[in-house]
């Protein structure tokens, strides 16, 4: 297979695995963030946990809004999960081709995730914060993308864009310690594969979903204080009836980070961990599940078309 070929695979199952495990978590991704959003302390706290969410959605007849951003997030993952597997794979190969190594170490792994995720985030910035603002709007008053991006200006819509940055450190640590296991688990199959034309090793669904909740545990945990400072940054500004602030002075960075330290201590940058884990491995394990079978049944599809084409050209030649 061309190397072209291989990481629009790659980039592909990585994209169709993230909008199917996108879908089906974002209503507990929803009470998650508007968990995280809440700045508890001085003022008396709204949620106690993401379950006060989810009572609030049922109590108040607002249950679909738990779906509030769905298309705006599903777009965003959809782009950059393409984005960075095909980056990613594109990285990866490159350095293996340009180093003549046959399997790549640990600290280039780093360094090639950390890549694919910088490009990944200035391309899919603005619409990560268009739908943190629309999950962490009142319910039932979520507005539309364009209306949600056309109110602030173009430098608001990257809010959160130097957090962001450093987050790319997650994918890098979870995917890293995904290929490195992934490798390990599978270091006696791929000793048994021989041939140029034979397909890539795939995990089962078990192991790939224990692999993807294991390496998504680890990232999430070491990375989630800035991943509650990203939340607040971008979350959309509420009065105390919970109806969206029109005018509201621009936060940034320093400030979420007083606010939190003032209002909650220490602790306060972990509020959220659990359900950010609960959440988060989940949907990793089970776009990692999809996008190892993906991978598996198209490249068997691709080898067959390529197999075909190549017959009937050997034919048409021969006639």
């Amino acid at each position: 297979m061309g190397f072209d070929t291989e990481s629009l695979l790659e980039a592909t199952s990585g994209a169709v695995g993230a909008l199917v495990s996108t879908t089906i978590l974002y209503p507990l991704d929803t009470c998650k963030t508007k968990y995280q959003a809440e700045v508890s302390g001085h003022h008396q706290q709204k949620y106690r946990n993401i379950s006060d969410v989810l009572w609030e959605a049922i109590s108040t007849n607002q249950v679909l809004s738990l779906y509030q951003g769905l298309g705006t997030k599903n777009l965003q993952s959809f782009i950059s999960q393409f984005v960075y597997f095909y980056g990613y794979s594109f990285f990866k190969r490159l350095y293996l081709e340009k180093s003549g190594a046959k399997t790549i170490r640990t600290k280039a792994n780093l360094i090639v995730a950390a890549a694919a995720g910088a490009c990944t985030v200035l391309m899919t910035q603005p619409l990560d914060t268009a739908s943190s603002r629309m999950q962490t709007s009142a319910f039932g008053k979520s507005k539309g993308l364009w209306k949600t991006l056309s109110e602030g200006t173009w430098k608001e819509a990257f809010d959160g864009l130097g957090i962001s940055l450093l987050l790319t450190a997650n994918p890098s640590i979870q995917y890293t310690v995904f290929d490195q296991l992934k490798l390990r688990l599978l270091k006696g199959k791929l000793s048994n594969k021989t041939g140029t034309e034979s397909s890539p090793e795939a995990l089962s669904a078990f192991s790939a979903f224990v692999l993807g909740a294991v390496s998504k545990c680890i990232a999430t945990t070491v990375t989630y204080p800035a991943i509650r400072c990203k939340v607040m940054l971008q979350a959309a500004e509420s009065d105390e009836d919970g109806t969206t602030k029109e005018a509201q002075p621009r936060k940034t960075v320093s400030d979420t980070i007083y606010s939190i330290w003032k209002r909650e201590g220490l602790l306060g940058f972990f509020k959220g961990l659990e359900a950010q884990i609960l959440k988060t491995v989940l949907s990793s394990a089970l776009l990692l599940m999809i996008k190892e079978k993906i991978t598996k049944t198209t490249w068997v599809i691709l080898l067959a078309l390529r197999r075909y084409l190549t017959v009937n050209r050997t034919r048409l030649k021969a006639a």
